[in-house]
Order: structure tokens, then sequence, then C-alpha cells
């Protein structure tokens, strides 16, 4: 316990500011309501989440304008990073937040202007009608793209209070036993685990990172955390589950995708080429967390203390929005663009070559065995889900069987590796684990969740 904690007494103050926003944060993202379909019903006939109903309002109001804030969204995008990149102005440069919106590397440079044409090219049905077609680009840009645009948004401006006001916290201290036997990984690796499934894949990559490099993880533990932690979001999860018209089975995707991450955790790590990475330290460091409750204090009490603390120094009002605003920007501008131009790439290949029908079929008796339906249909979804995550959904969304999209929509989150985000990203950092090694564990996770997520699929359906 370092000073800061050996002097602080719990407040009711501290406690409230802790309680208030969480309570209204887990509401707002996971609490069941009995809506469907535009109208109040019973518990029985359906239910969703109250993001996924405000949702739905805001597509509804605007409509057919959604695609051409899409298109504004990726253009500002290519604008600013061209000019930044060309012109490199000193108020990007020295601003962090710009600089980090704006200054990005070569490969994402060019992947932003193919997102640019891609989405130009859709918008105004202009020339090669296999990126524009109703299959590809144009599926994206009017299904796919407004869906995000309208989380991103909410998921910005709402997540905060799930972040800052100290429920990680709370919840890290609580996890702290259980990591360590199960999982191998310091307790302070639940907070990592944490802000990725409430906010980003790519936020549990970077704090992993600088963990590593901050000497607090071995090596092997930030690869493990980073490959089978680095959970996709719940944001991401409402807009999978939307494409494939399943929005009120949300709460069960959410826990078929847990069960599936735990047992992907448990066993993924254990196997090669994760276990054959070395547990080594890259740097020493003194503070490292030796994960122990203070003395004369309860695992539930020094979570509360920890939230508390966090709680009380959590932004006003205004820097509340402020940060939100610049959550929304970030996913705006550094998503958007990528999901266009990976996505309408993939739905290429898939429409007009037969590259993921060949790949997907030594799934198809696998499937079968199953008894999943649409074994075929389906096993053209598997491997496109390690180029990127809403490809898998976008391609079966228009499978007639609900409990194969569920299946599809649950696999494609369960896999986690998606070369487009957090694959790419891990490339990018310190974290030892290469391209192929990334496949394999790719496949692992595919091969483990399947059968999880059929048996729950059949208890649903």
């Amino acid at each position: 316990m370092n000073k800061e904690e050996e002097g602080y007494n719990l407040t009711l103050t501290g406690i409230l500011k802790f309680f208030i926003p969480s309570v209204i944060g887990i509401m707002i993202f996971m609490f069941p309501i009995p809506y469907l379909d535009g109208k109040f019903v019973t518990y029985l006939e359906g239910f969703t989440i109250p993001i996924a109903v405000i949702k739905d309002y805001i597509q509804g109001f605007f409509g057919d304008l959604l695609p051409m804030f899409v298109v504004i969204s990726i253009m500002i995008t290519l604008v600013g990073t061209l000019y930044t990149k060309i012109m490199k102005p000193s108020f990007i440069l020295k601003n962090e937040f710009l600089d980090n919106l704006f200054n990005v590397s070569f490969f994402w440079t060019i992947t932003r202007i193919i997102g640019a044409i891609f989405v130009l090219i859709t918008y105004f049905k202009y020339g090669y009608e296999m990126i524009h077609s109703g299959n590809t680009g144009g599926l994206l840009l009017n299904d796919l793209m407004p869906v995000l645009l309208i989380v991103f948004f909410l998921a910005g401006v709402l997540l905060p209070l799930i972040l800052d006001f100290g429920l990680l916290e709370f919840v890290g201290v609580i996890l702290s036993r259980v990591m360590r036997p199960l999982f191998g990984l310091p307790g302070r690796s639940s907070v990592d685990c944490l802000t990725s499934w409430l906010g980003d894949g790519t936020i549990g990559v970077l704090l992993t990172n600088k963990q590593l490099e901050s000497g607090f993880y071995t090596k092997r533990e930030a690869a493990v955390i980073a490959t089978s932690f680095s959970a996709v979001s719940i944001t991401f999860c409402l807009v999978v589950i939307s494409q494939v018209k399943l929005e009120s089975y949300f709460i069960h995707m959410i826990g078929v995708v847990a069960v599936c991450g735990i047992a992907c955790a448990f066993i993924v790590p254990r196997l090669m080429p994760l276990s054959k990475i070395e547990n080594a330290y890259t740097k020493d460091n003194e503070d490292r967390d030796h994960e122990t409750v203070p003395k004369g204090k309860t695992l539930f009490t020094y979570g509360l203390q920890k939230a508390s603390q966090r709680a009380e120094k959590s932004p006003s009002l205004f820097s509340f929005l402020n940060d939100g605003l610049k959550n929304v920007l970030d996913m705006w501008i550094g998503v958007l663009p990528v999901v266009m131009a990976i996505g309408t790439f993939g739905l290429i290949i898939a429409e007009e070559t037969p590259l993921f029908s060949y790949l997907g079929m030594p799934f198809i008796p696998f499937i079968e065995l199953l008894n999943i339906p649409h074994a075929v249909e389906m096993s053209e979804t598997i491997m496109v889900g390690f180029a990127d995550m809403f490809l898998p959904t976008i391609i079966g969304s228009s499978i007639e069987s609900d409990l194969t999209r569920f299946v599809i929509a649950c696999l494609s989150v369960s896999q986690l590796i998606y070369m487009s985000e957090v694959g790419g990203l891990i490339l990018a950092t310190k974290i030892p684990v290469n391209f192929i090694q990334l496949l394999i564990i790719f496949l692992l996770r595919t091969i483990i969740s399947l059968p999880i997520i059929a048996i729950f699929a059949h208890l649903i359906f």
C-alpha cells in the first residue's frame, strides 16, 4: 500500500461518487429491459439493453442522412491525415490528441486513403460495381457504418460512467484472487481485461504494452493478456449482434462470449506458441505489484477504497463531456475508414472469389457434427474473421437460421484476433508475438469456442 492509500479514509461522498455513476453505467450498458421492435413487452417476449433502444431511436430519426454523415467523417479523416503528413502543422503535432488522430503510420495512411476512395465510389455509385454493390461497399455504407457511427457516439459519451468512476478498480481488486490461480497472471491484469471489455480492445493492448515496458508484466504475461484478454468491447458486441438482427439476444451473447473467453484464456496459454514465450521481464521495477491486500482490510473494503479514491479524482462535468467527445472522435476517425477499407476489400474477395469458401471447407464436417444449420454458408465466415471482426456477420447476415447467425456473431467476437485492429496493433507493439503465432492463436480460439457456442445456441434457440 502506498502513502496515499495509507492516509485515505472512506467517506460517504467518495462511495456515492463511485456508486451512482457506476450503477447508471451498468444500467445503460448491461441491464435488460422488456423492449422489442419499438415497443415495451413482457420479459417472456424478449428484452434488450437501454443503449440499443437509444441507438434504434437515433437511427430512425436521422434515417437516410446517416450514410452521408459517414462519408463526411471519413473525408475529414483523410484531409486531416494528408494535411498532417504533408504540411506537418505544429498546432497538430504539438497537440497530443490531434497528433494521435492524424499523425499515423504509412500503413494506416494508405488504409485511410483506400477507405475514402471506397466510400466515395459507394456513395455516388460511380465506377466498379463490385465496389459499390449492395453486397460489398453498399452493404457496409448503408447497413453497418451508420450503426457504428451511432454506437461509437453513445459509447464515447457514456462509457466514462463505467471507466472513470472506480468500477474497474473495484472489480480489479475483487478479481485479483482469481487471475493468478486460473490464468497465471498478476491481479492487476484484470483491470486491463475489464478495460478492453468495457472500453476497447485496442486500449487493453496499449495498456498491456505499457505494463510490459514498465516492468510490471513478463514477456509471456503480456503476450497472454494481449491475445487472450484484449476482448472485443461491449460496444462492438452490440454492433455485431445488431448486424445479424438479434439485438434481443444481446445478454445471451455476452454470457456465451464470456464463457468462451474464460475457456480460451485457461487453455490457449498452456499450448504453443504462448507456452514457449520467455517468462522474463524486460525491465526491473521496484514498484512491481505483489498483490497483497493490506493488513486489516478485506478484499471488498480494499476494492471499495480503491474505487472511492478513483471516483474522488473523477472529472468535472465539463471534463467528462470533453473527454467523451474526444473518445467519439477517436473512434470515428480511427475506426470508420479502416472498417470501410478492409471491410469492402474482404467482401469483394468473398463475393468475387472462392477464397473463403476454400478456407472454410475443413470446418464443414466440424460444423455439421455440432448440428448447426447451413454448415456450408457458415464455414465461409470462419476464416474471414482473421481479417476483420465485422466481416463474418456481414457475410452471414442473410442466413435464415437465427441459431446459425447467433453462432457466427458469438464466434466472430470470441476469435478476438483480427488484423484490422487488435492483431495489427499487437504486431506494432513490443509484445513478443509474430503474425504466424497470431494466426495459430486465432485457429485455437476458433476450435475451442465453436463447440461451446453451439451448445449454448441449441439451448437458447
